[in-house]
């Protein structure tokens, strides 16, 4: 069969979490494998970090910059958490998972085969308690540089899905947290895939009650200025993906009956060049 080409799919930790909608997802994955696509599953599962940082007596820290993007403040220990949980437990199960619906799945981290490899923060700009700018020390979080296609390639033509978890490799050989939208974001665009599905627990990029359907990846930003925090990185990822080469992005729900071919159809907020 001739393939239909790469397909991106980024689940949060929520619908990852959820048997019904990831048996929902393993049965639509299974249709799309069959069509010819080459499918790199990409997975979050922050809330499981925090409960089980909490669990070892790590207390989760989380910040927000002076753009109004909320992300995980990664301190040495919390990594070590993250590591255990994301690129083991989460990964795993996910994997275990899409067997159940005759996929052979491969789970891998951005650390394996140098998949994902990062700059690490030195420092960031956070907003303080009284909403003001602040420098601190950028912890154990990455900025995603390159991206190892041949490995991606390889996984997705020895295994009908490729499960990766969002951790990459820094100077030095240092494990560094990285965002799972942005790491989807930049493996769609690395790819040259023809489409990066963002699923979410939510309808698509809402305004005014009701679904954004389209979005020009040039006019991202100021959708963005207009969402909360979580939609608002879903937005620019989508378009910095489309600008670096993905055909194009949609965000949609992933609670719904096979979620990824209602968003391929058009079914959430797609993002075009």
């Amino acid at each position: 069969m001739e393939p239909a080409g790469f397909l991106v799919v980024k689940v949060g930790g929520r619908i990852a979490a959820d048997e019904e909608s990831v048996a929902r997802l393993a049965g639509d994955l299974a249709s799309l494998r069959r069509e010819g696509w080459r499918i790199v599953l990409v997975h979050g599962g922050g809330d499981l970090v925090t409960e089980y940082s909490k669990r070892l007596g790590v207390e989760p820290k989380f910040v927000v910059s002076p753009s109004g993007v909320r992300s995980r403040y990664t301190t040495r220990e919390e990594l070590e958490v993250y590591t255990m949980v994301i690129a083991g437990l989460v990964n795993k199960t996910l994997v275990a998972r899409l067997s159940t619906a005759g996929l052979s799945a491969v789970g891998v981290s951005g650390a394996d085969c140098g998949l994902l490899t990062a700059e690490r923060r030195e420092r960031i700009v956070i907003l303080n308690k009284r909403g003001r700018p602040q420098v601190v020390p950028g912890g154990y979080t990455g900025r995603i540089t390159g991206v190892n296609t041949a490995c991606l390639e390889a996984l997705t033509s020895a295994a009908d899905v490729a499960v990766v978890a969002p951790l990459a490799i820094g100077r030095g050989g240092v494990l560094l947290n990285v965002n799972g939208d942005q790491a989807a974001a930049a493996i769609a665009g690395a790819l040259k895939a023809r489409a990066l599905v963002l699923l979410t627990d939510v309808p698509g990029v809402m305004l005014d009650g009701r679904v954004v359907e389209s979005i020009p990846a040039g006019e991202a930003e100021a959708y963005a200025a207009r969402v909360g925090h979580g939609m608002k990185r879903k937005i620019l990822e989508a378009a910095r993906a489309v600008r670096g080469g993905a055909g194009f992005a949609v965000i949609a729900p992933g609670n719904v009956d096979a979620p990824v071919s209602r968003a391929l159809r058009g079914g959430g907020t797609v993002v075009r060049g």
